[in-house]
């Protein structure tokens, strides 16, 4: 069986080891899963026991719950399952974990479809010329889970609780004191099972009952204390309507799907490595019942992404778009998939990021640079070369008519890409009036300094070299244009090119045929590199400065570009023509990440 993940070009042909891969690896040469049988879908065992031998020598599963964006701390957990099933031979599952009616919408379950999609994997799987979808919701085994429910209730491994919340927090004791038994502990199963049947069927309100499971409230691990594993939520789900009015919780519903779907080797992140003796329990009841096969899966935690000047949790996502202190869930400041995608971001940028930061289990930061750089380094080779002035002021060549004829425009060209002649050269006019950085010109200027000031030579780039005479002044002190006059026989490719010698070179768009385009200069979201660390206010440290929206102008060729289309603006960095905005005839770009690290300084 082979996965349909394609491979990114960013990828080396050998993966650095970690300590999934060693597992993986053992696995495999200790053949653990080789007499498992696929039934061909999910289901139960006695399902795949009717199969053949499990084609796939992996299966993992990438299993999101639909309440949200995407961010790029779960574009780490995407390459890493996605990736270590094309790795091994494997198939990934995309699942979504849908038990939580309340907070789940289509919207963010189509939203997680393009993300994965985006980032250059799929759930498809071939085998003997036929393609195999392994797209699955939770939502999809709640048949089976209320079966399993009942199996524990009959075996006396499970109860109904009808304690008040405060009181079942109240004994479920502290890491310091074990808990106390539930006064409904003690039912016999007929007991539970027609209770919980009643709240299957509707008679209770919402609270009034829990179903448990009878493990050990004394256990050293709270979360072996009788967890709860079905709750009633009078609630109309995405995908079952109002089918059911209970919903089996997060830790009961995920070991059994990893289960239902065949999944080896169950990756999560370290937050659940305390739930994994329930996941283990309860793989075993379910095991003795013959409700399921030998041998379950197995789960192995990671440690998550924390990345500086980020924040990666839901509720404070959503805040900051409720708020209205970004644009909406696709702001180029935002950690989200989409936000990045909108910011300029790859899908091979962010393979390549999460093949760097690597997988281990120590809780570590991962610096917001390492994330740039990666873009940096992937753009530099695809990224198309362009000219563009992002604070203007006019240069005029004064004695351009004298030496060129008026009106004259003299054509020059760059190449579209440097280390790929290929691709051709760009096009574009010198003339008397051109558009500079306000920047590159002083009237005294300081040390070191090689641009525009009186009786300095510098080399407009890819044109002529000019001799700068002064500027001009508005009442107010501001530059309203800077002059020059052209040194004559100094265009770029021409002989005699280099006869006079420059230390200054700039760039430049001629204002014959350059393009007016908003530029929109994206940075840093927060100025803080842990904005919510102990407890903070994250809003507080939002950097004021996260966007400045300048009026530019480029290159002639950026006219008709594609929304999406990225370039390396010369000087200043990595821009994208916004995929929401962009559009001929109003152009829109977005900087990506400049050409250098300003924050390391």
């Amino acid at each position: 069986m082979s996965s349909n993940t394609p491979t990114s070009d960013s990828q080396e042909s050998v993966k650095p080891s970690n300590f999934l891969r060693q597992i993986i690896e053992q696995d495999l040469a200790q053949k653990t899963y080789a007499q498992r049988h696929w039934g061909g879908t999910p289901g139960d065992g006695a399902h795949h026991a009717a199969g053949p031998l499990d084609p796939a020598p992996v299966r993992l599963r990438f299993p999101p719950e639909p309440n949200g964006y995407l961010h790029v701390g779960h574009a780490k957990s995407i390459c890493l399952n996605f990736g270590l099933a094309r790795d091994y031979g494997g198939v990934c599952h995309m699942r979504f974990d849908d038990t939580n009616p309340e907070k789940e919408d289509q919207e963010y379950v189509d939203s997680i479809l393009d993300a994965v999609q985006w980032l250059g994997f799929n759930w498809n799987s071939s085998a003997d010329g036929q393609t195999t979808s392994h797209l699955y919701q939770a939502s999809d085994y709640f048949g089976f889970m209320y079966r399993a429910a009942e199996a524990l209730i009959e075996a006396g491994h499970a109860y109904v609780d009808e304690q008040s919340a405060e009181d079942m927090r109240a004994n479920r004791g502290d890491f310091s004191k074990p808990g106390v038994d539930s006064p409904f502990r003690s039912r016999t199963p007929a007991e539970n099972l027609a209770r919980f049947r009643e709240m299957r069927d509707g008679k209770l309100p919402d609270g009034a009952a829990v179903l448990r499971a009878k493990i050990s409230m004394a256990s050293p691990n709270i979360n072996l204390r009788d967890p709860a594993i079905y709750r009633i939520k009078h609630a109309e789900h995405h995908n079952t309507g109002n089918t059911w009015c209970i919903y089996p919780m997060y830790t009961f519903a995920h070991p059994i799907e990893d289960a239902l779907e065949n999944i080896t080797h169950s990756i999560c992140t370290l937050e659940f490595e305390d739930q994994r003796p329930f996941y283990d329990w309860l793989m075993e009841r379910l095991i003795e019942s013959g409700l399921l096969a030998s041998p379950p899966p197995r789960q192995y935690e990671f440690s998550r992404l924390n990345l500086t000047y980020v924040i990666t949790s839901k509720r404070k996502l959503a805040q900051l778009v409720n708020e209205h202190h970004v644009s909406g869930w696709d702001d180029p400041r935002m950690p989200t998939i989409v936000g990045l995608r909108r910011r300029g971001y790859t899908p091979e940028a962010i393979q390549l990021f999460c093949e760097r930061i690597g997988v281990t289990k120590d809780y570590s930061w991962i610096d917001y640079s390492t994330l740039e750089g990666a873009l940096r380094d992937d753009l530099d080779h695809k990224a198309a070369r362009a000219m563009a002035v992002l604070d203007p002021v006019k240069l005029v060549i004064t004695n351009w008519d004298a030496l060129m004829g008026a009106g004259t425009l003299d054509a020059c060209s760059a190449p579209i890409h440097p280390h790929h002649p290929e691709l051709g050269r760009r096009e574009f006019k010198f003339g008397r009036e051109l558009w500079i950085e306000r920047g590159d010109y002083e009237d005294t200027p300081p040390k070191g300094y090689h641009r525009l000031y009186p009786g300095n030579k510098v080399r407009l780039k890819y044109g002529h070299v000019i001799e700068c005479k002064g500027a001009l002044r508005d009442a107010e002190g501001r530059i309203t244009e800077v002059q020059a006059e052209l040194v004559p026989d100094t265009k770029s490719g021409t002989p005699g090119a280099d006869a006079i010698k420059v230390k200054g070179v700039i760039t430049w768009v001629g204002a014959a045929d350059g393009v007016a385009a908003e530029i929109r200069l994206y940075d840093r979201l927060f100025s803080e590199a842990q904005p919510d660390a102990g407890g903070k206010d994250f809003l507080a440290s939002l950097n004021p400065n996260s966007l400045s929206v300048v009026q530019g102008f480029v290159e002639p060729a950026l006219a008709t570009c594609a929304a999406g289309t990225q370039f390396q603006f010369e000087r200043h960095g990595y821009f994208v023509a916004d995929r929401v905005d962009h559009q001929a005839g109003k152009p829109v770009f977005n900087r990506a990440v400049g050409l250098k690290d300003s924050w390391g300084k």
